[in-house]
């Protein structure tokens, strides 16, 4: 009996091991399924956190990084262009290049030209007739090869830079004749070409903008819904859009590839007087008798708002992506900065006064322009010279460069993409009135060629 007694109690210790072993497999696989799943759920919660952590850090760049990445992007499409090239450029003249436009982007590219421009001889100007009223406007092809101007007659001629010749004309019409008459039929105001020559903008009193193909002036649309005169124009550097202002106290922005309309923006109190844009998705205005700059930012649909200037601001023009230079009938020129509400430099009267004694008043600033990312600018009354000005350090004072004689009233002004010459339009009268009349002035178009001074050589 002990004996069957201590082997059953054998077999019952020899099953509770077999049994505790089995449970204990069977812990481990359960353990082992566990970690499994669980492995398996964090494959499945990395990428959902992963692509959450992706987003917000697209959030982050579109707030902060747009500007980095978009000129990246362009230095990439430059790179590619230049690929073709590299062989005759040599990689140090691509770099340089790119590094310019990098420079150019952020405003930060300054061509010091004062220190080069010697004074024109005026044995040299070249005067262009064909109009038989006041220039009012003018602007100047991307590749410096042509010059249109518009005129009270409500005209607009093509001239050849070059040779001097009438390349186009496009008749103005009568009053009364808008039905028929393809083109304007009140004064042309202000033009603008886009930055690859292909288009041409031409708005007028009558409140419309008509567009051409500027090769041929060929006629190819023509935008309504300003409800005041057209007093500005201006393309986006590198695209087709197009930004108009008006003496409705409104912006406009328009597509011309599309032929379309895009958005209407409001904020001056006065008629605007003045437009420029350059690469960046804004534009400058001048607000006249509002005494504002503003710079409208298209995108954030938002406007900065300048002051400091006084007495009607007439016309405005870009220097570079973060400086600008304006003019008034009190006499004065400024120059601004994007991010200061006060001008960083101004001079006043700075054409002088007329009048009797004691009753001195103030000779209109009635155009200013700039050479692009230079240190020079330019401004024209009716005093009888255009006056050149270089700018300070850090864009910190305006000091007198020298002066080109022209008689009459200076109404429009534009350096050549190379400043190797001045394009001035001239009339007897004001563009926007007839004030005054200087009848010994000539209604036409000045080029007014630039020499440079001649680099010391290193032994000198």
């Amino acid at each position: 009996m002990s004996g069957l007694f201590i082997k059953k109690r054998a077999e019952r210790k020899r099953g509770e091991t077999s049994d505790g072993d089995a449970q204990k497999k069977k812990k481990k696989k359960m353990v082992h399924l566990r970690e499994e799943i669980e492995s398996d759920s964090d494959t499945e919660v990395a990428p959902t956190r992963r692509k959450r952590e992706e987003e917000q850090e697209d959030v982050e760049e579109t707030v902060q990084e747009k500007k980095l990445r978009l000129a990246k992007e362009y230095l990439q499409q430059l790179q590619a262009q230049e690929e073709d090239g590299l062989e005759d450029e040599g990689l140090d003249a691509v770099a340089s290049r790119l590094q310019e436009d990098v420079l150019e982007q952020r405003g930060r590219l300054q061509r010091k030209l004062a220190k080069e421009l010697l004074p024109p001889d005026p044995s040299e100007f070249r005067l262009l007739r064909g109009h038989q009223l006041p220039i009012t406007c003018i602007v100047i092809t991307p590749d410096d090869q042509h010059v249109f101007s518009a005129s009270k007659d409500c005209s607009i001629i093509k001239w050849s830079v070059s040779d001097g010749k009438k390349v186009h004309k496009i008749p103005g019409g009568r009053k009364g004749c808008e039905k028929t008459h393809v083109g304007h039929t009140a004064h042309v105001l202000c033009m603008a070409v886009s930055s690859d020559g292909k288009y041409l903008a031409s708005g007028d009193q009558n409140k419309l903008i008509f567009i051409w193909n500027a090769e041929t002036c060929q006629n190819l649309h023509k935008f309504q819904g300003h409800r005041g005169a057209v007093s500005g124009l201006s393309f986006q550097k590198g695209t087709y859009q197009l930004f108009s202002a008006s003496h409705d106290r409104s912006i406009k922005v328009w597509n011309v590839a599309e032929n379309s309309y895009i958005e209407t923006l409001f904020g001056h109190q006065d008629c605007i007087t003045g437009l420029d844009s350059l690469s960046r998705e804004r534009c400058v205005t001048s607000g006249g008798r509002d005494g504002t700059v503003r710079v409208w930012k298209i995108a954030e649909e938002s406007q900065l708002v300048f002051s400091g200037q006084e007495g009607s601001i007439d016309c405005i023009q870009l220097i570079n992506e973060e400086h600008m230079v304006s003019g008034a009938d009190n006499g004065s020129i400024a120059v601004w900065h994007v991010s200061k509400k006060k001008p960083l430099a101004r001079v006043k009267c700075a054409h002088g006064t007329r009048g009797e004694p004691g009753l001195e008043e103030p000779h209109w600033i009635s155009a200013v322009s700039a050479g692009l990312n230079s240190d020079v600018v330019a401004s024209g009354s009716h005093d009888g010279s255009v006056r050149l000005w270089q700018c300070g350090e850090g864009f910190r004072g305006l000091h007198p460069l020298f002066t080109i004689p022209l008689v009459g009233f200076v109404n429009c002004l534009q350096f050549s993409s190379t400043a190797d010459f001045l394009v001035a339009g001239v009339g007897q009268e004001h563009r926007l009135g007839r004030w005054w009349r200087l009848k010994e002035a000539r209604n036409g178009l000045y080029i007014i060629p630039f020499k440079r001074k001649q680099p010391h050589s290193e032994g000198s």
